[in-house]
Protein backbone atom coordinates (compact mmCIF):
# COMPACT_ATOMS: atom_id res chain seq x y z
CA UNK A 1 0.00 0.00 0.00
CA UNK A 2 0.97 3.58 -0.65
CA UNK A 3 0.00 6.55 1.46
CA UNK A 4 0.17 10.22 0.49
CA UNK A 5 0.07 12.95 3.12
CA UNK A 6 -0.48 16.53 1.99
CA UNK A 7 0.12 19.68 3.96
CA UNK A 8 0.44 23.42 3.50
CA UNK A 9 -2.98 24.60 2.45
CA UNK A 10 -4.84 27.44 4.08
CA UNK A 11 -6.22 30.94 3.75
CA UNK A 12 -4.06 33.61 2.15
CA UNK A 13 -4.64 37.12 0.85
CA UNK A 14 -4.35 37.91 -2.85
CA UNK A 15 -0.71 38.34 -3.78
CA UNK A 16 0.40 36.03 -1.00
CA UNK A 17 2.25 32.72 -1.10
CA UNK A 18 1.75 29.17 0.07
CA UNK A 19 3.84 26.03 -0.21
CA UNK A 20 2.16 22.66 -0.52
CA UNK A 21 3.89 19.37 0.29
CA UNK A 22 2.94 15.80 -0.48
CA UNK A 23 4.92 12.98 1.09
CA UNK A 24 4.60 9.40 -0.13
CA UNK A 25 5.25 6.32 1.97
CA UNK A 26 4.61 2.60 1.93
CA UNK A 27 5.42 -0.07 -0.65
CA UNK A 28 7.44 2.09 -3.03
CA UNK A 29 10.37 1.03 -5.17
CA UNK A 30 10.43 4.18 -7.22
CA UNK A 31 8.24 7.11 -8.16
CA UNK A 32 7.90 8.19 -11.76
CA UNK A 33 5.74 11.22 -12.42
CA UNK A 34 4.42 13.44 -9.65
CA UNK A 35 1.92 16.23 -9.98
CA UNK A 36 -0.58 18.61 -8.52
CA UNK A 37 -4.18 19.02 -9.60
CA UNK A 38 -6.94 21.27 -8.34
CA UNK A 39 -10.70 21.39 -8.32
CA UNK A 40 -12.69 24.52 -7.67
CA UNK A 41 -16.37 24.41 -6.64
CA UNK A 42 -18.57 23.60 -9.60
CA UNK A 43 -15.62 22.95 -11.89
CA UNK A 44 -13.80 19.90 -13.15
CA UNK A 45 -10.42 18.87 -11.79
CA UNK A 46 -7.58 20.44 -13.72
CA UNK A 47 -3.88 19.87 -13.98
CA UNK A 48 -1.73 22.45 -12.22
CA UNK A 49 1.79 21.13 -12.65
CA UNK A 50 3.71 17.90 -13.15
CA UNK A 51 7.31 16.83 -12.75
CA UNK A 52 9.08 13.75 -14.06
CA UNK A 53 11.66 11.65 -12.23
CA UNK A 54 14.41 13.53 -14.07
CA UNK A 55 12.95 16.90 -13.13
CA UNK A 56 11.21 18.00 -16.31
CA UNK A 57 8.23 20.16 -15.49
CA UNK A 58 4.94 21.11 -17.08
CA UNK A 59 2.53 23.84 -15.97
CA UNK A 60 -0.97 24.97 -16.72
CA UNK A 61 -0.91 28.28 -18.55
CA UNK A 62 -2.84 29.91 -15.72
CA UNK A 63 -0.04 29.31 -13.20
CA UNK A 64 3.09 29.70 -15.33
CA UNK A 65 5.49 32.17 -13.80
CA UNK A 66 3.72 32.05 -10.42
CA UNK A 67 3.87 28.40 -9.32
CA UNK A 68 6.91 26.14 -9.09
CA UNK A 69 6.79 22.37 -8.72
CA UNK A 70 9.76 20.49 -7.30
CA UNK A 71 10.53 17.09 -5.81
CA UNK A 72 12.89 15.48 -3.36
CA UNK A 73 13.34 11.90 -4.48
CA UNK A 74 15.10 10.85 -1.30
CA UNK A 75 12.16 12.07 0.76
CA UNK A 76 9.59 10.85 -1.78
CA UNK A 77 8.02 14.29 -1.59
CA UNK A 78 6.65 16.71 -4.14
CA UNK A 79 6.22 20.41 -3.48
CA UNK A 80 4.22 23.22 -5.02
CA UNK A 81 5.41 26.75 -4.30
CA UNK A 82 2.58 29.14 -5.10
CA UNK A 83 3.35 32.85 -5.36
CA UNK A 84 1.26 35.85 -6.40
CA UNK A 85 -1.88 33.95 -5.54
CA UNK A 86 -5.17 35.11 -7.02
CA UNK A 87 -8.76 34.50 -5.89
CA UNK A 88 -9.22 32.25 -8.93
CA UNK A 89 -6.56 29.92 -7.50
CA UNK A 90 -9.01 28.97 -4.75
CA UNK A 91 -9.58 25.21 -4.94
CA UNK A 92 -8.87 21.86 -3.35
CA UNK A 93 -5.36 20.86 -4.39
CA UNK A 94 -4.49 17.18 -4.67
CA UNK A 95 -1.20 15.49 -5.38
CA UNK A 96 -0.82 12.55 -7.72
CA UNK A 97 2.08 10.12 -7.92
CA UNK A 98 2.86 7.22 -10.21
CA UNK A 99 4.51 4.52 -8.13
CA UNK A 100 6.45 1.38 -8.99
CA UNK A 101 6.20 -1.16 -6.16
CA UNK A 102 8.98 -3.56 -5.10
CA UNK A 103 7.08 -6.27 -6.96
CA UNK A 104 7.27 -4.41 -10.22
CA UNK A 105 3.66 -3.34 -10.40
CA UNK A 106 2.59 0.21 -11.12
CA UNK A 107 -0.01 2.35 -9.48
CA UNK A 108 -1.52 5.80 -9.64
CA UNK A 109 -2.21 7.32 -6.22
CA UNK A 110 -3.96 10.48 -5.02
CA UNK A 111 -3.62 12.54 -1.89
CA UNK A 112 -6.60 13.46 0.25
CA UNK A 113 -6.64 17.05 -0.96
CA UNK A 114 -5.87 20.30 0.81
CA UNK A 115 -7.94 23.46 0.63
CA UNK A 116 -6.36 26.65 -0.67
CA UNK A 117 -8.44 29.79 -0.27
CA UNK A 118 -7.29 33.14 -1.65
CA UNK A 119 -9.39 35.95 -0.25
CA UNK A 120 -9.06 39.34 1.35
Amino acid sequence: QVQLVESGGGLVQPGGSLRLSCAASGSIFSINGMGWYRQAPGKERELVATITMSGSTNYADSVKGRFTISRDNAKKTVYLQMNSLKPEDTAVYSCNVMVITPWGTGGDYWGQGTQVTVSS
